[in-house]
C-alpha cells in the first residue's frame, strides 16, 4: 500500500514552500476530467508552453491536453488508430498519445503519482530533501520536471547508454545527473547506486518506479479512465474490446489493464518485452535497445496474477521501423502501400518503445485471430522527438535509408510479424514469473516476504485495497491546497 501517514512538521514546511512559490496541485479527479480544473488555472495556461518550467503545467498531466506546443486548453483523449495497411491485421489497434504530456512522455504522470502522496503527507520536504529518480530514461525526466515545478531539487539516475536527448534535457532540469554503467536492461546497477546514496546522503528521498505503487495507481486511475472513454466513443453494438498491451519497464502502465478488466472481464492483459532480454518469457537476461522497457527483473508493482500473456519483440524490428516511419524513403514507400497521408504524418508520434507496443499488439491480434470487430488498446509512451539522435547514429553506421531497405522493413517487420515468442500464461506460468520477484525484492532490496505472498494469495483484495486509496490521496491534495490558500 501507499503510506499516507502524516509528518506534521514537514507538511507545514511543504505547505509554506508551495504558498511562497504559488504551487497548486491537481487531484487525480481533475487529471481524469480537466473540466473540473479551476478557471484561474485554465486562464493562466493560455500563456504557458507545454514543456515550460511553470507549476501550472502540473495541470497538464492528463491525456486530454490540446495537442499543441503552447497555450493549449483541453479536449478529448488524444489517441491514434493504426490502419491495417501498417498492422497487417483486421483488428483495430488504438493507442493513447504520450507526446502531448509535458516532457513529451507519459511517465510524467507516473512520477506525479509517486511524488504527490509523499508531498501532501509531509513525507517529502522540498525545503531540504532531494528527490532521487532511478530510471531507464523517461521516469527520471518526468520526476525531475515535476519536482522542479514543486520547487524541489532532484537527482536523476539512468544508464549511460540512453539517448543523448535525455541527458541533454536533464542537464537543464535536474540538479544532478548520474550515469550508471550499461544499457536499458542494466537496472541492478541503478539499484546499487540508490543503496550507495542511502548510505552516504541524509537529504534524499528515493522514488523507485519499480516499487512505487503511486506509479501503478496513477495509470490504473487516470490512464484507465482515458482508455475507457476511448472505448465508449469507438465501440459499436457488435464490437468487442479484446485487450490491453504494454511492454513492462516498471509495469506501472499495466495497471491500466487491471482497470479495464474490471469493466470488461473477458478482456486480456498482455505484457511485452524485448526478445533480447526475455525475462518474462524465459526467465532470461541480456541487453537491448528498446529504451524504457525490459530490465532483467519483475517489478514489485506488477500484478502478475492478472496478466494473461507475455510477448517478446525483436529490438532490431523496432530500430528498423523508426527509420521506415521517419526517413523520407520509408514514408514514400508507405504511401505506395496505400497508407494515407494523415497516418504517415502521424507516425513520428511513435518512439522506439511505442513501436514495440505496436508489434506486441500485432502479435496479440494474430494469436487470438481477431477480426475487424475487435479493438486492441495500447499506448505510444513517447515520440520520435526523444530519439532523433538514434536516427542519426543509424545513418552514420549504415548509410542513407533506401527504398529497398524500406520494402524489407515493411514486409519483414510489419506484414510478416508472427506469433513466435508469445506465451499465453497458465496459473503456474504466472506463479513462476511472480516467484522471480523474490530474488530482486526480498534478497536484494529488503522487501517483506509476507507482502510478496499477499500480492499472490490475497489477489484481488491486495490490489483493490491499493486502488481504493485514490479517494484519500485526492482528499489530502485538496487539504494541502486549502492550507496554501492559493485557490481562495
Amino acid at each position: 500500500m501507499i503510506d499516507l501517514s502524516v509528518n506534521e512538521k514537514k507538511l507545514k514546511r511543504a505547505i509554506d514552500r508551495a504558498r511562497s512559490k504559488k504551487v497548486i496541485i491537481p487531484t487525480f479527479r481533475q487529471q481524469k476530467n480537466p473540466e473540473l480544473i479551476p478557471a484561474k488555472v485554465k486562464n493562466g495556461l493560455k500563456d504557458v508552453g507545454l514543456w515550460d518550467i511553470n507549476s501550472l503545467n502540473l495541470f497538464r498531466i492528463t491525456w486530454k491536453n490540446e495537442p499543441v506546443d503552447f497555450g493549449g486548453g483541453y479536449g478529448d483523449v488524444n489517441f491514434m488508430e493504426i490502419p491495417s495497411e501498417i498492422s497487417g491485421v483486421e483488428a483495430r489497434i488504438i493507442a493513447l498519445l504520450g507526446k502531448w504530456f509535458p516532457t513529451g512522455a507519459h511517465k510524467v504522470g507516473a512520477t506525479f503519482g509517486c511524488l504527490i502522496p509523499r508531498l501532501v503527507t509531509g513525507q517529502f520536504d522540498p525545503t531540504y530533501q532531494k528527490a532521487v529518480w532511478p530510471s531507464t530514461g523517461n521516469f527520471c525526466r518526468g520526476g525531475a520536471y515535476n519536482a522542479t515545478l514543486l520547487a524541489a531539487e532532484s537527482i536523476a539516475i539512468l544508464p549511460q547508454e540512453m539517448s543523448q536527448e535525455r541527458f541533454d534535457w536533464l542537464s537543464t532540469v535536474a540538479g544532478e545527473v548520474i550515469a550508471t554503467p550499461g544499457c536499458e536492461s542494466n537496472v541492478k546497477e541503478i539499484f546499487d547506486k540508490c543503496w550507495e546514496l542511502r548510505k552516504t546522503r541524509k537529504d534524499i528521498v528515493i522514488f523507485n518506479q519499480f516499487e512505487e505503487f503511486g506509479n501503478y495507481l496513477w495509470h490504473y486511475e487516470v490512464t484507465g479512465h482515458a482508455m475507457e472513454e476511448v472505448l465508449q466513443k469507438l465501440l459499436s453494438e457488435n464490437d468487442r474490446y479484446a485487450g490491453f498491451i504494454s511492454q513492462t519497464g516498471s509495469a506501472g502502465t499495466l495497471g491500466t489493464g487491471d482497470y479495464l478488466k474490471k469493466i470488461y472481464p473477458q478482456s486480456k492483459i498482455a505484457a511485452g518485452e524485448a526478445l533480447q532480454c526475455p525475462t518474462l518469457l524465459h526467465s532470461g537476461y541480456g541487453g537491448h535497445r528498446i529504451e524504457g522497457i525490459g530490465d532483467k527483473h519483475i517489478p514489485w508493482i506488477h500484478n502478475v496474477k492478472n496478466t494473461d500473456m507475455v510477448i517478446a519483440v525483436d529490438d532490431n524490428s523496432c530500430m528498423n521501423l523508426i527509420r521506415l516511419f521517419n526517413e523520407r524513403k520509408g514514408r514514400d514507400y508507405l504511401k505506395k502501400q496505400g497508407v494515407s497521408d494523415e497516418t504517415i504524418a502521424n507516425l513520428p508520434l511513435l518512439g522506439i518503445s511505442s513501436i514495440g507496443n505496436l508489434l506486441c499488439a500485432i502479435k496479440f491480434a494474430k494469436y487470438y485471430e481477431l477480426t475487424s470487430r475487435d479493438i486492441v488498446l495500447t499506448v505510444w509512451t513517447d515520440s520520435i522527438d526523444l530519439y532523433r539522435s538514434r536516427l542519426a547514429e543509424m545513418t552514420e553506421a549504415f548509410g542513407s535509408y533506401s527504398e529497398i531497405e524500406a520494402a524489407r522493413d515493411y514486409h519483414r517487420s510489419l506484414m510478416a510479424e508472427s506469433t513466435a515468442h508469445v506465451r499465453e500464461l497458465s496459473y503456474y506460468d504466472k506463479r513462476q514469473i511472480h516467484n522471480l520477484k523474490y530474488f530482486t525484492w526480498i534478497e536484494q532490496q529488503g522487501k517483506d516476504l509476507d507482502e510478496l505472498d499477499a500480492q499472490w494469495y490475497e489477489f484481488p483484495d491486495y490490489w483493490e485495497r491499493l486502488q481504493q486509496q485514490v479517494a484519500e490521496i485526492d482528499r489530502r491534495i485538496e487539504q494541502f491546497n486549502t492550507h496554501t490558500g492559493l485557490l481562495a
